[in-house]
């Protein structure tokens, strides 16, 4: 526990500088959860939604794992996904990935890292389908490519999902948008035209 004594008390101190900042910040987000956004990013530890996005506690919901998949047998992200469209009706649904991702990069090489390797088994499919781009590439412009065709074929996923076909069948305004982080700018760029139906 007393490795942890820290985190404890930077939340004491976060905590303590909200409510001096804002009395009332608390009892607002208690008594509400109203985003107009669902992000689902990377479980990198590096890319925040909130903090890149500058957006605060309750204006985002978060769906995070290793490099950004959407599959549609993850029950977990189908999940959320759900409670985001269906209850929240969350507005726009931001897939972002990010560059040099670990997840993608293990998902170019010809080796065994474990169960990981079943779920990165989407990304292989995707460079292997997109071989003669990334054909020739040196690595490093290899991964960072992949890591952008990733984001926009999970958008893809996405819009295939029955949640979001039902939610655009009964004219429910959502817009799928597929985004890229760069670690070494903090800055998000837009990877192609939002999916609107």
């Amino acid at each position: 526990m007393d490795s942890l004594t820290n985190l404890l008390e930077n939340n004491r101190a976060w905590a303590d500088a909200q409510i001096a900042q804002d009395p009332q910040f608390f009892a607002r987000l208690v008594n509400q959860q109203t985003p107009e956004y669902l992000w689902i990013g990377c479980s990198d530890s590096r890319v925040p939604a909130n903090q890149i996005t500058g957006l605060a506690p309750g204006e985002v919901f978060v769906h995070r794992n290793v490099a950004n998949v959407v599959v549609q047998t993850d029950f977990n992200l189908l999940s959320v996904l759900q409670f985001a469209v269906d209850v929240l009706k969350v507005k726009h649904v931001i897939v972002c990935g990010h560059y040099g991702c670990g997840g993608v990069r293990a998902a170019l090489e010809n080796q065994r890292h474990g169960i990981v390797d079943n779920w990165l088994r989407h990304i292989r499919t995707t460079a292997r389908l997109s071989g003669s781009e990334l054909e020739g590439m040196e690595h490093e412009n290899a991964v960072n490519r992949l890591c952008e065709l990733n984001v926009l074929a999970n958008a893809q996923n996405l819009s295939r999902t029955t949640i979001v076909e039902d939610a655009w069948r009964r004219g429910q305004a959502l817009e799928i948008h597929s985004w890229i982080y760069r670690l070494d700018t903090g800055r998000i760029s837009v990877l192609g035209p939002s999916i609107t139906g």
